[in-house]
Formats: C-alpha cells, sequence, structure tokens
C-alpha cells in the first residue's frame, strides 16, 4: 500500500473531493441512470474514486501539481513567469496534460467532456492554475464521462 494517496496530496494543496464534485456538478444534465443530482454524485464519487486509486492517473496528476508549484515560484524551464500567471495560448503542457487524463480514465468521451469543463471552469477550476485546473478538467471530464457511459446499467443495484 502506497504511503501517500493523491487525494491527501490534493487536499493539502486545499482542493478536497467535496469541491471536485462539485464542480461536476455544476455542469450535470440528467441521463438515464442519473436522473437525480444525488444519484449523480453518488455514481460520480464511485467513479472518481475508481480512477484516482490508479497509481498512473495519481502521477499525472502529480506531475500538474509539481509543475504549479514551479510555475507559481517562477521557476519553470523555458517559460517566462508572465506566461504561466497569464496562462497564455503558447501554454500548451497544462492542455496535454488535461486531455492525456480526460482521454486515460474516459476515453474519447472522457476528451469531450474535459473541453466542456475546461471552457466552462465551473467552481474550483475557476480558481486554480494552469496546470491543475487542466488536470483536474481532465479528471472530471473522464470520470463524468464514465458516470453517464455506466450509470444506466446499474439503476436497480442501489450503487
Amino acid at each position: 500500500m502506497a504511503s501517500r494517496d493523491i487525494r491527501d496530496v490534493l487536499k493539502i494543496r486545499g482542493i478536497t473531493e467535496e469541491e471536485i464534485i462539485s464542480a461536476a456538478m455544476e455542469l450535470y444534465f440528467p441521463h438515464p441512470g442519473v436522473e437525480t443530482r444525488e444519484r449523480a454524485e453518488a455514481v460520480f464519487r464511485r467513479e472518481m474514486n475508481l480512477a484516482l486509486s490508479d497509481p498512473n492517473l495519481a502521477l499525472l496528476i502529480y506531475a500538474a501539481l509539481l509543475l504549479e508549484s514551479e510555475g507559481e515560484r517562477r521557476n519553470l524551464p523555458n517559460l517566462k513567469p508572465s506566461d504561466y500567471e497569464n496562462d497564455l495560448t503558447c501554454l500548451i503542457a497544462d492542455e496535454v496534460i488535461g486531455l492525456s487524463i480526460a482521454k486515460y480514465v474516459g476515453g474519447y468521451k472522457g476528451l469531450f467532456d474535459y473541453v466542456r469543463y475546461d471552457k466552462a471552469k465551473p467552481g474550483i477550476l475557476s480558481r486554480l492554475g494552469p496546470f491543475l485546473d487542466d488536470a483536474l478538467a481532465g479528471l472530471i471530464g473522464g470520470v463524468s464521462a464514465n458516470m453517464y457511459t455506466r450509470a444506466a446499467p446499474d439503476q436497480g443495484s442501489g450503487n
């Protein structure tokens, strides 16, 4: 068992699971299996816990955390601090991380949901720096896609 969990690392950074779920639910829409917000939150939480148990996903999110920390310290190589602070269009490494996470978690459907969350920046996403907002938008997008895809068969199970 790993001594640290990515959820704990995010929490130290001031990012809670509840804030991630809240951001996800801002763009929620009823769908078979997740007809209510309460059901959607439960399925999203289950899918997020499953995704976050994957060490590869944890490491991608951790990489975004490290890049964010270095950016805040104005210590990213080959990038002007002002380019980091303004999240200029020339900075695409953050998008690559978000897209990678979304596709890893939710396949092509995850990519489409990532774009919705990346553009809207609901909840906590609006307060994060360029690497973390995209990494968590990727997480939410991938998990959201799985929620909508896998919820319908679960309707009668109570999960």
